[in-house]
């Protein structure tokens, strides 16, 4: 075990290295306290990855640049415990070795003595196919960890960037995957699109150009068909070096989402225009005859970024609308459709109707906050009733993202548990709450407790047994 608890505290000038957002500097392993019945048949782990950076940034500060830290909950026989660690990866190694901050990003430049050390943090996702658990952050290849123990076992070989947000096609086993700016040259406008086969092997790797360099933090993939959202958060080397910002809201630029058949040749990507709007993350897509439907978490503006002047705008929510795209009409426009006024972020589904039509999703959700990333809620959304239903947590108090478990292999859509590790504020403790999947303002099916915070994150997945 690992314990940097001697270091520095978090710098409180920035808002996402303090309260709820501040890093952990303990690497610990804590059985956890059951209250209530752990459901019959509910045996795996949830994984979940967020930034943690383990010293304190020597420069200004971005939320998507710190150190990756996997938190994870194991659960069997009625029991559950709990481990963490950082995600061991060169960048990881040679800041530990030194003992102070050595990278920068987004723009932020590094020490020199890292120079040709790779600089990526796995801090953004954690998925399992073909038997790996792998550490993603968009930009650099997935980290391989041992699912049982967390520990280090490399960056595979994709051949370059890859995305944090890859799509696991449940019919054909195949992982779906992109990445943004591929290439030698930072910041440019190709993407890559790829497929690894049902047993992990990288069968395809093509580039295109995109209409600019946009910062794509996800994608879209049908039963057919794969969506790339072209929207203009851009990124820009040539206002970076006038000392801008690397990336920047830009809306004169447009918006494009470009459209292929999964099988077809990227020659053949197809763009659609789209408003100015921006979205991180989709809950679901799927086909419908000549239609393209993708659900998605969408916002005015983008957050967390400056405009091009360096300026920056007003606090905005994500609330779920629908992008409809015509194959076979006689318009490249696609159509935007609200279909949830529940501002809130980290949008998911029972993964076994990836890229096919369904019916239940979940998010965090903003109910009367401000922040962005700040949430005081779970929503579950039932496309068939056009209900939305709200579980309100204490002041305070925030939840993580809500991930779904099904019942059994087998179940119904959306017959299962919804997965949440929960801030509780008044104790500066974490909880591990497990709701019924379509009733989560209801009693809880259990509360796992721990005397330790886990900070706010990004994403997770539950791995089943």
């Amino acid at each position: 075990m690992v314990d940097t608890a001697h270091t520095l505290t978090p710098d409180t000038t920035h808002p996402h290295l303090k309260g709820v957002f501040a890093p952990v500097r303990r690497e610990q392993d804590l059985e956890m306290t059951v209250r209530g019945h752990l459901p019959e048949g509910l045996s795996g782990a949830l994984y979940r990855n967020g930034p943690n950076p383990q010293f304190d940034p020597t420069g200004p500060y971005h939320a998507f640049i710190g150190d990756g830290m996997i938190h994870g909950f194991w659960i069997a026989d009625g029991k559950a415990h709990y481990r963490n660690r950082w995600v061991r990866t060169p960048r990881w190694l040679a800041e530990n070795a030194a003992g102070r901050n050595l990278f920068g990003g987004m723009g932020m430049p590094s020490d020199p003595s890292v120079e040709g050390i790779h600089p990526g943090g796995a801090n953004t996702n954690i998925v399992h196919h073909a038997g790996r658990l792998m550490a993603l952050q968009e930009g650099s290849e997935p980290f391989e960890l041992d699912a049982a123990t967390l520990d280090p076992r490399g960056f595979g070989k994709t051949g370059g960037r890859f995305t944090a947000h890859p799509k696991m096609d449940p019919e054909t086993g195949e992982m779906v995957w992109f990445a943004y700016s591929s290439g030698e040259a930072p910041l440019n406008s190709m993407i890559d699109y790829g497929v690894s086969d049902a047993a992990g092997n990288v069968v395809r790797r093509d580039r295109f150009a995109a209409p600019y360099c946009s910062m794509v933090h996800d994608f879209m993939v049908t039963r057919s068909h794969v969506i790339f959202p072209i929207l203009p958060l851009t990124g820009d080397l040539e206002r970076a070096k006038r000392g801008g910002p690397a990336f920047a809201w830009e809306p004169g630029k447009g918006g494009y989402l470009g459209v292929m058949k999964r099988d077809a040749d990227v020659s053949t990507v197809r763009w659609f225009e789209i408003d100015s709007v921006y979205m991180f993350h989709p809950m679901n897509m799927w086909e419908d005859g000549s239609l393209i439907h993708a659900d998605v978490m969408e916002y005015p503006a983008a957050p967390l970024f400056p405009n091009v002047d360096g300026s920056r705008g007003e606090q905005v929510q994500a609330r779920l609308v629908r992008w409809t795209i015509d194959l076979a009409g006689n318009t490249n426009q696609a159509r935007r459709t609200p279909i949830g006024d529940t501002p809130g972020e980290f949008p998911r589904f029972d993964e076994r109707r990836a890229g096919l039509g369904y019916r239940h999703g979940w998010h965090a959700a903003n109910v009367g906050a401000k922040d962005t990333l700040v949430f005081n809620a779970l929503a579950h959304v039932d496309h068939a009733t056009s209900r939305t239903t709200i579980r309100q947590f204490a002041e305070g108090d925030m939840p993580g993202e809500p991930i779904f478990a099904p019942r059994t292999a087998d179940a119904p859509e959306g017959d299962g548990w919804i997965l949440s590790v929960i801030h509780r504020a008044d104790k500066n403790t974490a909880d591990l709450l497990i709701l019924n999947a379509q009733d989560i303002a209801g009693e809880p099916q259990a509360v796992l407790s721990m005397p330790a915070r886990v900070p706010a994150g990004f994403h997770g997945n539950w791995v089943g047994v």
